[in-house]
């Protein structure tokens, strides 16, 4: 390749290692997250691997939204592939007190998921989401999603749900598009159960209200 035919082939903002460069010094951990008063997402989107603690409180979520019903189905055959709802609460939850010194805190933020191994060959999944709102509106409700095999990404997601009036129930359905992966990255995802793991992070006007973790093994049925 001459020298004019490589020079016109660069992008602008520089080529590939230049790019790296910049993504590592704009880097964020998560020690330096957990230390600020209110993360953006910004912040998360800098993070280079998974968390190992939640970036804030179950009580950040002032605006009591609330995730009823969760169902996956792939969109080349319109097959269900997961589907969970949330029971709603029984008399006996109701007349009785919970002791609140007995509740894990973060119950209800994890998630553990086992497929087949023919998940990851799906190539587009709807995930469509109910959930409620309390009494305040929310706007600019948005969810960034990140995948890790390990310490590396996979793919980050990123959906806007928008605005949600108050004391209103919401379905909404988010379409992922998964990465393409080699016969040697599946393999080694389907022979290592649970080190797949996703941070969603929860956002209203820009400022974190819910993080949820969840992970993943991909050696159902073997």
């Amino acid at each position: 390749m001459s020298a004019k035919s490589a020079n016109s082939g660069k992008k602008k903002g520089g080529g590939f290692l230049a790019r790296q460069v910049k993504a590592k010094k704009d880097a964020l951990t998560e020690e330096e997250l957990l230390k600020k008063k209110d993360i953006t997402a910004d912040d998360v989107l800098r993070l280079t691997k998974g968390t190992d603690n939640y970036l804030c409180p179950p009580e950040a979520n002032v605006f009591n939204i609330d995730f009823t019903r969760f169902k996956l189905r792939d969109m080349d055959t319109s097959t269900v592939l997961f589907e969970v709802a949330k029971p709603p609460p029984s008399e006996t939850d109701e007349e009785h007190d919970i002791d609140t010194d007995e509740v894990d805190p973060n119950a209800g933020r994890f998630v553990r998921y086992q497929f087949t191994p023919n998940f990851l060959k799906l190539r587009t999944v709807g995930a469509t989401v109910e959930f409620t709102v309390g009494d305040k509106p929310v706007s600019k409700f948005r969810m960034i999603e990140r995948h890790y095999f390990r310490e590396r990404l996979l793919k980050s997601f990123d959906f806007e749900f928008g605005f949600c009036i108050p004391n209103s129930k919401n379905t909404v359905e988010h379409i992922y598009e998964f990465p393409q992966l080699t016969p040697d990255e599946m393999k080694e995802m389907i022979d290592n159960p649970y080190e797949t793991r996703s941070d969603s992070y929860y956002f209203v006007d820009d400022k974190l209200i819910m993080h949820n973790k969840a992970d993943y093994a991909y050696n159902g049925g073997t």
